[in-house]
């Protein structure tokens, strides 16, 4: 956590969080317009913030695009924070992240990226597993597999999301469908899709997250993941259920 600490330390660094905040997926061309300092000294910003893993750098064509990562942000809070205020972690996190104005489906929506210290396997497992997904997710009950689809049940019985993979590289990478549910079963809503991404480190994986197609009106789904994802690196490093004191507010 010191990196994220020295990160912030600077208010040029967190000038450009601030700007990824309001329109994440940014070229260095476009940060480097909205700062009074030369492409050089963006550049150095961007890569003590790369470090820290505060953003996640993603090529497209010949532009490499910036994106805000919540979760070191978010470990912080449960850490830190959260302790101090005695207030649920759930209710502390906030969405650090606006919708694209003009969305390219060429880039993500968004991206989020954690180290936890696992095996591949472990973190394989977790993520295909209809038995393992409860402790984790903030929001599901159970969940069961039906084929290629995890279903996620929230307390009563309701279906509340479907993620129906599509394509599998074992234990490496996870394309699937992402369908909300929790608006009811007679409410239509929108379909979009994410891809998982393990990468083995030494004693941790890497897993990068990175959501497409995501409808404006779900506005939820950034949050909802940074939870997710912090509740994964709790329970494979704890052996514990990750406990966020009830559903999201």
């Amino acid at each position: 956590m010191d990196a994220v600490f020295k990160a912030l330390n600077d208010p040029a660094r967190r000038a450009l969080l601030d700007s990824l905040r309001g329109k994440d997926g940014q070229t260095l061309t476009e940060l480097e317009e909205q700062l009074n300092m030369t492409r050089f000294g963006v550049m150095k910003h961007l890569k003590v913030l790369e470090d820290a893993h505060l953003i996640i750098p993603r090529k497209v064509g010949r532009f490499k695009h910036h994106y805000l990562n919540v979760v070191p942000l978010a470990e912080v809070m449960d850490r830190w924070i959260e302790p101090l205020l005695a207030r649920p972690a759930a209710r502390a996190m906030i969405d650090l992240k606006t919708k694209l104005e003009l969305p390219d489906m060429t880039k993500p929506d968004f991206m989020m990226q954690t180290y936890i210290k696992c095996s591949q396997d472990a973190l394989w497992e977790a993520l295909t597993s209809a038995e393992a997904a409860p402790n984790f997710h903030f929001m599901a009950e159970r969940v069961e597999r039906d084929g290629n689809a995890l279903v996620y049940y929230v307390a009563g019985g309701n279906v509340m999301l479907i993620c129906t993979e599509t394509t599998l590289t074992p234990k490496t990478r996870i394309e699937s469908t992402f369908e909300p549910k929790w608006a009811g079963p007679d409410v239509p809503m929108a379909t979009s899709r994410f891809v998982y991404q393990i990468e083995p480190q030494g004693d941790f994986c890497q897993l990068t997250l990175e959501h497409y197609d995501v409808p404006a009106e779900q506005t939820g789904v950034l949050d909802g993941w940074s939870r997710i994802l912090s509740g994964l690196k709790t329970y494979l490093e704890t052996g514990q259920p990750a406990n966020f004191g009830g559903p999201a507010q």
